[in-house]
């Protein structure tokens, strides 16, 4: 396989864990752990998930299904590439 798939799966990997980082982040937190320190423990009165929280979370998802996709195809790469 080329140099040029591995370089492509890095950049993409580097793009998706700051993507990842930064959806992760901007989940409301649940407990009242580090996201309270930060302002994250203001209960608001609405009750339920919003339709904007559902999509953040598919998005999260989506993107951590990408990056686990880099990550074994990088995998997979290096053994083909030391095989050889």
């Amino acid at each position: 396989m080329p140099i040029a798939f591995a370089y492509t799966l890095i950049v993409l990997l580097i793009i998706t864990s700051i993507l990842l980082t930064l959806l992760i982040l901007l989940h409301r937190g649940k407990g009242g752990g580090m996201s309270s320190m930060f302002g994250g423990g203001v209960t608001s009165s609405l009750a339920g998930s919003s339709v904007a929280e559902k999509n953040l979370d598919r998005y999260t998802v989506l993107v951590a299904i990408i990056w686990f996709a880099c990550i074994v195809g990088l995998g997979f790469w290096l053994k083909v590439q030391l095989a050889s």
